[in-house]
């Protein structure tokens, strides 16, 4: 067992990112096209009820009213809702904002496909045509033109209402190596204003009618445009970890240590074990599959089996926290699955914080930046971090 940090300061900040998990429209989902967005009230809803005993018992029904997770009267954690301060729903935008950094202007998107200059440009630095060059969805556009990609050996090119440029190629034709080589080529052609928030790889694998896309996926994200509380705490010793596909998201900038997971389970499973580790850190994880897998493919009842398989294993995670250290649960936007749009959605996001130093049932409010968490971390691991947002009075 480690000891207890002797001074009144917090050993472990574990920041859990529940990738999409939006808790309602905000007040200017219109204009991104999610009026009557509310990712976990529709799951709900749509779904008979969800059963998150362990969510439930730290507050989440005392944010909003969530069919099967009633309020309760004293929460375990302190709770509340959080407005994007940052022009945008993407995930970059949502996960920089988290550590502190507001993005003013939102991240270039293409509704109608690349402009020709963009394609040309690359089609000559790959030696390739390309196929696709549309809005679409990952698994329907492999599905589409996978088949032409095998006979011909061209890569397919596509985009959504995100801000990004993915690139999908079967590794039998292309091996990941050039497929990444691709993703650094386009990434150093789109800047300026073409300046994308990721270009992503999407490998897949398979024969015409069973295509499967693979693990071997990667982002190639912009760096963040300015210090996140991450840089900070690096800079003052205590390790930075990220989890899953975090640290490509802030293409490393402020990250010690990288650790790839392929799932939620996988993420769960490494923070636990870096829980273990004495030393100071700061841990950032994302659970990517209520957004990858069920959110962006409206997929209602496994967007439900997801939440409620998480709430299993959050209890184990509490056990494992020592007296020093500090939880946070958030998201980074929205993905409704109920509703007709594929896409992220401009919503709230749940705020649980807890742990022996934190205050049990505050009720947090509706705070005006996902930002406060960045503050609230550097005020509870004593960083004076320069980032956005206000600290939050949780501590004991």
């Amino acid at each position: 067992m480690n000891k207890v940090n002797k001074v009144n300061k917090v050993n472990k900040v574990m920041i859990i990112v529940l990738d999409g998990c939006g808790v309602g429209e905000m007040p200017d989902a219109a204009d991104y096209g999610d009026t009557g967005s509310n990712t976990f009230l529709n799951t709900a809803a749509a779904t008979g009820g969800l059963k998150l005993p362990c969510l439930q018992a730290l507050g989440l029904g005392n944010i909003i009213s969530i069919p099967g997770v009633p309020q309760v009267d004293d929460p375990r954690a302190c709770y509340g809702k959080m407005a994007e301060l940052s022009a945008g729903k993407d995930t970059t935008v949502g996960h920089w904002e988290i550590m502190g950094l507001v993005t003013e202007r939102p991240f270039p998107v293409y509704p109608a496909g690349f402009p020709d200059t963009i394609i040309i440009t690359f089609e000559k630095a790959i030696g390739r045509k390309i196929l696709g060059n549309k809005p679409a969805s990952g698994t329907e556009i492999i599905a589409e033109l996978g088949e032409e990609h095998l006979k011909t050996g061209n890569p397919i090119v596509y985009t959504s209402q995100d801000s990004v440029f993915q690139i999908a190629a079967h590794e039998d034709m292309i091996d990941a190596d050039e497929l990444y080589g691709m993703c650094r080529t386009a990434r150093k052609i789109l800047t300026g204003p073409d300046a994308v928030a990721r270009v992503i790889a999407r490998p897949f694998v398979g024969s015409p009618g069973a295509f499967k896309r693979t693990a071997g996926r990667k982002d190639f994200s912009l760096p963040p445009h300015g210090k996140t509380v991450l840089d900070f705490a690096s800079e003052e010793g205590i390790t930075t970890y990220a989890v899953g596909k975090t640290a490509e998201i802030f293409d490393w900038q402020g990250i010690d240590v990288a650790v790839k997971t392929t799932g939620n389970m996988d993420t769960i499973d490494a923070v636990i074990g870096l829980m273990e580790r004495s030393e100071r850190a700061l841990i950032i994880s994302t659970l990517t599959d209520f957004d990858m897998l069920w959110g962006h493919r409206n997929d209602v009842e496994g967007f439900k089996s997801g939440l409620e398989a998480v709430d299993t294993r959050l209890p184990e995670l509490i056990r494992n926290m020592r007296t020093d250290d500090v939880l946070i649960l958030t998201a980074d936007h929205g993905c409704d699955p109920t509703t007709p749009s594929t896409d992220h959605s401009r919503e709230y996001v749940p705020l649980l914080i807890l742990g022996d130093m934190i205050r049990n049932g505050v009720d947090l409010g509706i705070r005006d930046s996902f930002s406060d968490i960045a503050k609230t971390v550097s005020d509870l691991m004593d960083l004076d971090a320069e980032v956005n947002g206000a600290s939050l009075d949780v501590k004991k």
